[in-house]
């Protein structure tokens, strides 16, 4: 089938307030159509297909047929296909996946994938309201004020029933992640400032949101796009300048369960992992690449609360099952660690624009294998993985991505 490259890509600032700018839909993807071919230095005439991840564009902004964005705000991309997808968080991921599949089958040589979600339309009881529909509706969560906190406590409940779990390595994973974030220019909390409680159980520094989910446990609601340009074997051999500082998807996996948590957790209670389709999605990406975690120079994970990083970091092999905090307490998810995690800051430091994350975390990894991701770079990174996730990890979606080979 060949393999698939990333040519570049570009995110817009994830600290930015579009609505409150008095800006639309339409502008960031113009922003984010312009910003990504400039990056990957090629002309709209080149994108053979485009593929959008966006969750709840009619739930925030009263827009659909997003698939048809691109063409409206540059015309050079009229006519072309176009495709949007849903899959909650993991919408761009899977948009990423849809696009692969086209470049791999043949179809089109050069496809564009973008990934966008305005969710400060609303007031934040109302955005969480909307967030809610990720999860099986009216089934689960109704007790809840806020119901991903209430999801996520509820998995670090089962995580500490079976193994036991100090909330201690979870605010450390938040505290990371923020620290992290202060070297990444399009992190949207790069300028915020904390004191010393504020990665504690301190009430008041860091109040209980749901459980023994904390403030500074979460990430945030965020506006954002980002964008990249994925090409065929064959562009490469049509565009030889394009081979430069490239990087190639050399493994993929997904996989999805049903939209119960509770019945995601009892489904796996007499087996080593949690949640053993996020496993399964992780080793077939091994598979595919050939590869062992031990190849890994680095990993984008999911960590829309502490507690879904602490749960990838046993699932992607760091640990053995239920023991992450060994990663955590040794210091191996730090830049200068033995596997770095969310060197840019992750979700909760980062930002998590829903439909933009799976593209956004593309882009990362593409910049760190290239060399390019500036102040957050982990020094001689060649293949980094990332994992994705939907829902309660209902769409689940791992990628693992290497040094380019035109």
């Amino acid at each position: 089938m060949g393999t698939v490259h990333v040519l570049g890509g570009y995110q817009t600032d994830f600290a930015h307030n579009w609505s409150r700018a008095g800006d639309d839909f339409s502008d960031l993807v113009r922003q984010t159509v312009r910003g990504t071919l400039a990056c990957a230095a090629i002309q709209a005439s080149d994108i053979e297909v485009i593929h959008v991840g966006n969750a709840f564009g009619e739930l925030f902004c009263g827009q659909g047929q997003l698939g048809a964005m691109a063409a409206t705000v540059c015309e050079e991309l009229w006519g072309v296909p176009a495709s949007r997808h849903e899959a909650a968080c993991a919408s761009g991921s899977v948009a990423v996946l849809a696009a692969m599949a086209d470049l791999e089958a043949g179809r089109y040589d050069c496809a564009l994938v973008l990934g966008a979600e305005l969710e400060k339309t609303v007031p934040g009881d109302e955005a969480a309201h909307i967030l809610g529909a990720a999860a099986w509706v009216g089934h689960e969560g109704d007790q809840a004020r806020f119901l991903w906190p209430a999801m996520f406590a509820e998995l670090a409940d089962e995580y500490d029933r079976r193994f036991g779990l100090d909330d201690t390595y979870l605010h450390a994973i938040a505290e990371l992640n923020h620290r992290n974030a202060r070297d990444n220019p399009n992190a949207q909390t790069r300028s915020w400032t904390f004191d010393d409680t504020a990665f504690t159980s301190d009430d008041d520094a860091n109040p209980v949101v749901e459980g023994r989910v904390r403030r500074n446990d979460c990430s945030q609601m965020t506006d954002g796009a980002a964008g990249v340009v994925l090409v065929s074997d064959r562009y490469l051999r049509a565009h030889p300048e394009a081979a430069a500082d490239i990087s190639t998807i050399e493994g993929w996996g997904h996989r999805t369960a049903g939209l119960s948590l509770r019945r995601k957790l009892e489904r796996s209670k007499d087996e080593p992992y949690v949640l053993p389709h996020v496993r399964a999605a992780i080793e077939d990406a091994y598979r595919r690449a050939g590869i062992g975690v031990d190849a890994l120079d680095g990993i984008e994970v999911h960590d829309c609360f502490a507690m879904s990083e602490y749960l990838a970091l046993d699932h992607f092999g760091l640990t053995e099952p239920g023991a992450s905090w060994q990663a955590v307490a040794e210091g191996a998810l730090a830049r200068d660690g033995r596997t770095p995690v969310n060197p840019g800051g992750g979700l909760i430091g980062g930002g998590h624009p829903v439909g933009a994350t799976g593209v956004r975390m593309l882009l990362d990894v593409h910049k760190q294998v290239v060399g390019g991701a500036g102040s957050y770079q982990v020094p001689g990174a060649n293949r980094f993985a990332l994992l994705n996730i939907g829902g309660s990890a209902t769409t689940t979606v791992c990628l693992v991505v290497g040094v380019g080979e035109g």
